[in-house]
């Protein structure tokens, strides 16, 4: 579908929970949140509803988010579920990595075509630091373990922050003599708990790297690589990627809205501004539809991370959006 100001949007991300099993600085406060009670959080069935009615309206890729996607249980029910309707080309996770390695076998089966693992640190005490949680080998193995399967898309994600510093070429170095990983940087954004960091800027980034591992030349865009900018560095083999959405605005290429756990259809993730879809699904889709369609046409033209104050800004934190 395109929307008001001629974005084709083609890919939703949709938080199947917004449970975790770590308590990441810039996600979630130290003693979590108040969950929701199972009764509020859209079942298989309704997500696959909403996936089909969406795929109508043209999406084509979909990405499975949290909290963290993997605690909750028959999530490869629901991929291969996804992967059957007509127009869904992408089903993809984002995941932390701690729950991953043992489910990947069961995960392939049902058809995941990639994964994205969240990973800040690759030192146990940085990455409990960051997490508030011990784990960081069943992380690595997750990676290990992923990157057995050829026809499985890996990227690892790490958002750089003043409290995971000294990990950026640690792990640039580790990950990227695998030139089929890619390690993307992802900017700290003002949202929730971000707003409590202090984020480092990409200029920085590029500097380190490039100092350490040689310069850095641009890749070409790939294909529903959506608004990361790829690079080659001169000394590894890997791909480095960056994800500024603060300092360097992508919004007028935006393509994605999400759909919270509850059932809500967020289309814009600074705003809290979208359509409330549960109540609508024991009606017809064509209700459904068009409450999608016009939330859709009213997608908000960028963010305002950069001023001071503005309406209708999200207050959730970022385990209660997906991300």
């Amino acid at each position: 579908m395109i929307d008001k100001l001629g974005r084709s949007i083609d890919y939703m991300r949709i938080s199947v929970t917004d449970r975790c099993d770590l308590r990441c600085t810039y996600c979630m406060p130290a003693d979590g949140v108040a969950p929701l009670r199972h009764s509020e959080v859209l079942s298989f069935e309704e997500i696959v509803r909403i996936v089909k009615l969406a795929s109508a309206l043209g999406v084509k890729k979909v990405r499975l988010t949290g909290g963290e996607p993997l605690v909750r249980l028959g999530l490869p029910t629901l991929i291969s579920q996804l992967k059957a309707i007509d127009g869904i080309e992408w089903v993809v996770l984002t995941t932390n990595g701690i729950l991953l390695s043992e489910n990947l076998p069961e995960l392939v089966s049902a058809g995941v075509d990639g994964v994205n693992i969240s990973i800040d640190a690759i030192d146990e005490d940085v990455f409990e630091r960051v997490t508030r949680r011990s784990g960081v080998s069943k992380v690595l193995n997750s990676i290990d373990a992923a990157l057995r399967y050829p026809q499985l898309k890996v990227k690892l994600n790490c958002v750089p922050m003043l409290a995971n510093s000294s990990q950026i070429l640690p792990m640039a170095e580790r990950f990227l003599s695998d030139e089929r990983l890619s390690l993307r940087f992802i900017e700290l954004m003002p949202i929730g708990l971000g707003g409590e960091e202090t984020g480092i800027s990409e200029d920085a980034l590029r500097a380190m790297l490039e100092e350490k591992f040689g310069e850095m030349t641009p890749l070409k865009h790939e294909l529903l690589c959506g608004p990361c900018r790829y690079y080659k560095l001169e000394k590894l083999k890997g791909k480095v990627g960056f994800i500024s959405a603060v300092s360097s605005c992508f919004c007028q290429s935006c393509n994605r809205v999400r759909l919270t756990s509850s059932g809500f259809l967020k289309t814009c993730l600074q705003f809290d501004r979208g359509v409330e879809l549960r109540p609508l699904l024991n009606g017809t889709d064509e209700a459904i539809l068009s409450a999608m369609k016009q939330a859709i046409w009213d997608k908000p033209e960028h963010h305002v991370f950069t001023e001071q104050g503005g309406s209708s800004l999200e207050q959730r934190i970022m385990s209660q959006i997906g991300g």
